[in-house]
């Protein structure tokens, strides 16, 4: 059925739900997994890039600012390669063949261009669930690549399953009201 998953993977909530759906889909079909992480201002915890408009009057602030979004964006990195090797680790043991690529650029377009160079069969991603206002300003990844995608795609929702912690919350603050 399927030969080569593509799984789109950013460290929102979402991302651990979108591997699980695509390494048990990868287990029932024998297919191989590749990990995609983008790196893309538009994922959470992306470094902001710093004001270059006062260089001429702060010289010495412009090449701070900079050398601290470097560093940021060092980590930035190197956590969704932690995230990606980890991810990896997990496939092999569970005897599914897997590799990995981070990128920088538009999520939409490098997921479609990396799912027909690696002759992808199906995309696995996930989608925030952005308001329909924020998808008309932002756009959609998702939406992007269900209409550019050169294969199927599979869209995980995030499952809205309470965190027991909320519901604990919920609980306390109903039995506070009824007294």
């Amino acid at each position: 059925m399927f030969k080569k998953i593509l799984v789109a993977l950013d460290r929102s909530e979402i991302g651990q739900q979108v591997f699980e759906e695509a390494l048990d889909l990868a287990k029932l079909t024998q297919a191989s997994l590749m990990l995609l992480h983008v790196l893309s201002s538009e994922e959470e915890g992306s470094p902001y890039a710093p004001m270059l408009s006062n260089m001429d009057y702060y010289p010495g602030l412009t090449s701070q600012s900079f050398e601290l979004y470097q560093q940021q964006w060092d980590t930035f990195k190197n956590l969704g390669i932690q995230m990606l090797q980890s991810f990896c680790a997990q496939a092999n043991t569970a005897g599914v063949t897997t590799e990995f690529t981070q990128n920088v650029g538009n999520p939409g377009r490098i997921i479609c261009d990396l799912a027909h160079s690696c002759n992808a069969d199906l995309i696995v991603m996930g989608r925030r669930g952005h308001s329909r206002l924020m998808e008309l300003f932002l756009g959609s990844v998702s939406n992007y690549v269900l209409h550019h995608a050169p294969c199927s795609v599979h869209v995980v929702h995030l499952s809205v399953t309470p965190k027991i912690d909320e519901v604990v919350k919920l609980q306390a603050l109903s039995a506070s009201t009824n007294h």
